[in-house]
């Protein structure tokens, strides 16, 4: 069961603040766990803090304030994320991001002077690694763009480059993957099937998976944890946003 295993990621008492002229915009998260081999959906519309939680989940992002933020990996032990940002220490942050992170973007981000083969060995060869022939080719057969290899990105269709960017972000196997909106260009059925290629591959891959969603019907059914987000206008110029459970699901 997935939920017996210990935790990828335990985030605890998360603050942070953003500022624009006179706009204040306030996330806070009480509690936000995800386990190996679990696909946990983050759901709300524009401006409820989802970008906002992904990017410090990505460690791009200092939180304000943060009373635990821990990451886990099969062979090491819990790092503090908070201690490391305490100290600003971008050596070791950004070794995480290299070694466990895999990360999907809304339009797949791939490199247009790169083909797709390369696209996908490049988040290997930045750890100084290199991806095993044969589990290319298993990943790319299974998401059905083993004929789009050698092409360019620009010879691929949308649904093509989400799926190439997902194989990207699951070939150099991270422990966590973080995909934004993975399926927003994409028609609904393309989104189905890729929300059902992640939540697949992330069990069999024990894969700790993030979906970023404004689309509460397409990742309900697949989601093993559901948050999402109670905004409200606190003032004239300030925003409070309370990332929670849905329908008390959680860890």
């Amino acid at each position: 069961m997935v939920e017996a295993v210990a935790p990828m990621v335990r985030l605890e008492g998360l603050v942070k603040t953003r500022s624009q002229s006179e706009s204040v915009f306030e996330l806070r998260v009480p509690e936000f766990t995800v386990r190996p081999g679990q696909m946990v959906a983050v759901i709300g519309e524009s401006g409820c803090g989802k970008s906002t939680l992904l990017d410090t989940l990505a460690l791009v992002m200092a939180p304000t304030r943060v009373g635990r933020f821990e990451i886990t990996s099969e062979s090491q032990s819990a790092c503090d994320v908070a201690a490391l940002w305490a100290r600003d220490d971008e050596d070791a942050l950004s070794a995480l991001r290299r070694d466990l992170f895999g990360y999907v973007l809304q339009t797949g981000g791939l490199l247009p002077f790169l083909s797709v083969r390369q696209n996908i060995c490049l988040p290997a060869r930045i750890k100084g690694g290199d991806i095993a022939p044969s589990r290319l080719d298993a990943l790319a057969d299974r998401l059905g763009v083993a004929g789009c290899l050698d092409r360019m990105p620009v010879a691929l269709s949308i649904g093509q480059r989400q799926r190439v960017a997902i194989l990207r972000a699951l070939a150099h196997q991270p422990r966590l993957v973080l995909a934004d909106e993975p399926t927003a260009a994409v028609d609904k059925a393309r989104a189905r099937a890729i929300m059902d290629d992640m939540h697949r591959l992330a069990r069999d891959e024990s894969v700790a998976v993030v979906v970023v969603t404004h689309d509460v019907d397409l990742v309900m059914d697949r989601a093993d944890v559901a948050y999402t987000f109670d905004t409200q206008q606190v003032s004239e110029h300030v925003t409070s946003s309370l990332c929670r459970p849905v329908n008390g699901s959680g860890s």
